[in-house]
């Protein structure tokens, strides 16, 4: 099985990297990533500390790749199966000023630069408190925050989410799924990094608990077929994720392109498939934290 390594990291998913590894439709590829704060956020250098010595890294979420998939051309999908997510045995959430969904309330206008390492043990994390309090122990459920294929002509910065993918922080991006993206440049160029042992919906802090992973992902290829956001199938679900800078835009465009999914795909009629939406399929927020909100609206299987 090939291999990309975390030594040499992007900061943008551009069509003009030079790919790191090729791959055939239906190989398998491990991909080493880094966590989100680029290993600068450790116990000896906290956050608060960086601030203070003007050491903070000047990017971040940084991605492992491209990986090339051979015969990928622009009007395909890239279908990308997570097979497993392997995350290491610390991880670290930090509340860095100006960042996170609370930017503009009091709340965060309040707090303090902090920084938490927790330890990963056994599938779980060891998430430590403040006021005395024992920490708190949370199942390890891990998810790929940023993956996506290379955009069409200029690079984006791997914080931005988009048509191509990239910094979804959508948590059904995990172990067993398989997320569809638009081909956009021959080869597709994949990209992924920012993996999380866990997230809450919205990731309203900005930040989850952000670890450096070993993450195996499978790879192929549908042939003249164009979709126009990127999909995400499960054993239970099936969901369309759509970004926006206004999170109502956001929501309308993942059940747009989710009522195009059931029409296409599986032979629902299309007032049928808008009208049932609006019984039985539910949205999930999956960030508010980066330049463009994003939007999962997803639909049961037990319906088809």
């Amino acid at each position: 099985m090939k291999r990309v390594t975390s030594d040499i990291v992007q900061y943008t998913l551009s069509p003009l990297h030079k790919p790191v590894v090729k791959v055939k439709p239906g190989e398998s590829v491990v991909v080493e990533t880094i966590d989100a704060l680029c290993g600068a956020v450790t116990e000896d250098s906290p956050l608060e500390k960086l601030l203070t010595e003007g050491r903070v890294p000047d990017y971040f979420n940084p991605v492992s790749g491209p990986i090339y998939v051979k015969t990928a051309r622009p009007g395909d999908t890239l279908v990308v199966e997570i097979t497993d997510i392997k995350v290491g045995v610390k991880g670290v959430t930090v509340n860095f000023p100006g960042i996170g969904g609370l930017t503009a309330s009091y709340l965060q206008e309040n707090l303090s630069p902090r920084t938490k390492i927790s330890h990963i043990e056994n599938g779980i994390i060891h998430f430590p408190m403040e006021n005395g309090r024992k920490k708190i122990e949370i199942p390890v459920d891990p998810l790929v925050g940023t993956i996506g294929t290379a955009p069409p002509i200029e690079a984006q910065l791997s914080t931005k989410p988009d048509k191509h993918g990239g910094n979804m922080d959508c948590s059904d991006v995990t172990k067993g799924s398989k997320l569809s993206l638009p081909v956009f440049v021959d080869g597709a160029l994949l990209y992924l990094g920012d993996v999380h042992a866990v997230q809450g919906d919205c990731e309203i802090c900005g930040v989850a608990v952000e670890t450096p992973s070993e993450t195996i992902v499978k790879v192929d290829v549908i042939h003249g077929r164009s979709i126009n956001w990127p999909r995400i199938a499960t054993p239970s679900e099936i969901l369309t994720v759509c970004s926006s800078a206004s999170l109502e835009h956001a929501t309308k465009l993942a059940f747009t392109e989710l009522v195009v999914w059931l029409t296409e795909d599986y032979g629902f009629d299309r007032m049928d498939a808008y009208l049932l939406c609006s019984q039985v399929a539910k949205a999930r927020i999956c960030q508010i934290v980066n330049e463009r909100y994003t939007v999962a609206a997803k639909f049961p299987r037990r319906y088809f």
